[in-house]
């Protein structure tokens, strides 16, 4: 007996939802994980800098598919090929690259709980909602953007001869500076390899 239309659209509405459930549970338990190990996480400028940080941007990204989609229409409205929301995420992320905004969520409660509300909600929601609206200009900007911040701030924490995070001491800052600068030649790598070798059709709106 073959499955009426009504059966294939009921399965593939079952499939959606608990794909969007997976992804919500585990958005919720990555933040608890993150609220429950930030002391641990912020001990060193390596687990502030590259576990928390990116971590927290994740779980806005992982909760975006559970976004109410009358939510997700409103925002659209107001997100014209994405533009608005990428540039709310590169104003975050210039914010929170800053050393100084680093010791003021070490130094002040309120700026702790503004960072763990800010990252996924000005960040991962945004991106993930802007990123398939771009096009493949915006999308070459936005990773040409990306990888000018991180390779200025290694330089950056791997030249300065002071400390730049007061919380933070000198050796941990340029080991962080020099595992920026090589994420950064590894993402660019990435991408022109992918570009140029493996698939010589791909353009930068396919990524």
């Amino acid at each position: 007996m073959r499955p009426t239309s009504y059966t294939v659209s009921f399965l593939v509405v079952l499939k959606n939802t608990l794909k969007r459930i997976q992804s919500t549970t585990l958005a919720c338990l990555l933040f608890l994980v993150l609220l429950l190990t930030s002391k641990q996480l912020e001990m060193t400028m390596m687990g502030h800098v590259l576990i928390q940080l990116p971590l927290l941007v994740v779980c806005g990204w992982l909760v975006t598919p559970s976004l109410p989609s009358r939510l997700e229409s409103a925002i659209e409205k107001y997100n014209e090929y994405g533009i608005p929301g990428i540039l709310i995420v590169i104003f975050t992320v210039l914010f929170w690259m800053l050393p100084r905004s680093l010791d003021a969520a070490l130094a002040s409660p309120f700026m702790e709980f503004t960072k763990f509300v800010t990252l996924p909600t000005l960040i991962g929601i945004p991106l993930a909602l802007s990123w398939p609206l771009l096009t493949p200009v915006a999308k070459g900007f936005v990773i040409g953007n990306l990888l000018s911040m991180l390779a200025v701030l290694g330089w950056l924490y791997t030249q300065a001869p002071i400390r730049l995070c007061n919380y933070y001491l000198i050796n941990q800052q340029q080991q962080v500076g020099n595992l920026l600068l090589a994420i950064t030649a590894g993402i660019a790598l990435y991408f022109t390899l992918k570009c140029f070798f493996f698939d010589k059709n791909l353009e930068v709106g396919a990524l």
